[in-house]
């Protein structure tokens, strides 16, 4: 079978009829015609049904076309596939990182930049990665649990999370002895609903879980900092952000027996095959990021 006949029936049936296909295609309509006539006496089926007006599929001409399309996609793809890793990588490549993270990516995204110089990254700060890659971004770094998806997963490793405060506002409020003090007291929170939120800390004695109303709401790992620095509440802060600012006088420890840790993933679409650019970057982060978080905490 020729697969040029193959494609100009697969154009005719998309352009809705030989005229049509044969502007689309730069032919004249008597060789689309003759085209589509030679792969029907090819494959000895009749793929079309003529009227003066129109063209309409046969039954079997409907199979033929829904994997022949198919086919022909798969050898674009192919070809494009070919093309891409025969020559310097290039292109943008959209990246969705939690707020939180995007101080511990400059090195890394610098060093592929380096390596890659005809790459553009292009970098989106938001929590909800998960919900745009394939979409607006080609992969999504992500914290916490994932929903059931057809999104390909790699495990980074985990974000360790702690209570902190300033003096300030423990000398004004005083210091949780419990985890249920918490709920008296007010929070610096990344997410809120109604203004309100729920904290799930593990300790001595297991999970134990409070709810607790948000003075400060906001997704930004600098805006939480500052607005716990300032004395404006207890904040849940990742212990690389946290802990420094112990040693420097600017926070304390709150219910330091208590943390959370959560899933760090790299996500990707659940496409075949993705462009050569998109598979460098996500296996470069996933190979920096895991040994980060593996030997300091993300």
């Amino acid at each position: 079978m020729d697969l040029n006949r193959a494609t100009t029936f697969v154009r005719v049936v998309e352009a809705g009829g030989f005229t049509r296909a044969a502007e689309a295609l730069g032919l004249p309509p008597s060789s689309v015609s003759r085209a589509v006539q030679k792969l029907e006496g090819d494959l000895g089926i009749t793929l079309l049904e003529r009227t003066t007006r129109n063209v309409t599929l046969t039954e079997a001409g409907r199979a033929f076309f829904e994997r022949a399309r198919e086919a022909l996609a798969g050898l674009a793809e192919a070809n494009e596939l070919a093309l891409d890793a025969a020559r310097e990588v290039h292109g943008v490549v959209r990246l969705a990182v939690p707020p939180e993270l995007g101080g511990k990516l400059g090195t890394a995204l610098s060093a592929f930049a380096v390596a890659h110089p005809r790459v553009r990254i292009e970098a989106t700060f938001t929590a909800r990665g998960a919900e745009v890659v394939g979409d607006l971004v080609d992969i999504a770094i992500v914290v916490g649990r994932l929903p059931d998806s057809s999104l390909v997963t790699r495990r980074l490793g985990e974000s360790t999370d702690k209570l902190y405060a300033s003096p300030a506002y423990v000398e004004a409020r005083g210091a949780p002895k419990r985890v249920a003090d918490l709920a008296r007291h007010d929070a610096v929170l990344s997410r809120a609903v109604a203004g309100g939120g729920r904290w799930e800390l593990v300790g001595p004695r297991g999970p134990e879980h409070v709810d607790v109303a948000g003075r400060m709401v906001g997704e930004h790992l600098q805006f939480l900092v500052d607005a716990a620095v300032a004395g404006l509440g207890i904040a849940l802060l990742p212990i690389w952000a946290g802990d420094p600012l112990i040693a420097d006088g600017k926070l304390l420890a709150i219910l330091p027996r208590f943390s959370t840790t959560t899933p760090l993933h790299i996500l990707t679409h659940g496409a075949r095959h993705l462009p050569r650019r998109v598979a460098l970057l996500r296996d470069h982060l996933f190979t920096t990021l895991t040994t980060v978080c593996g030997k300091h905490g993300c």
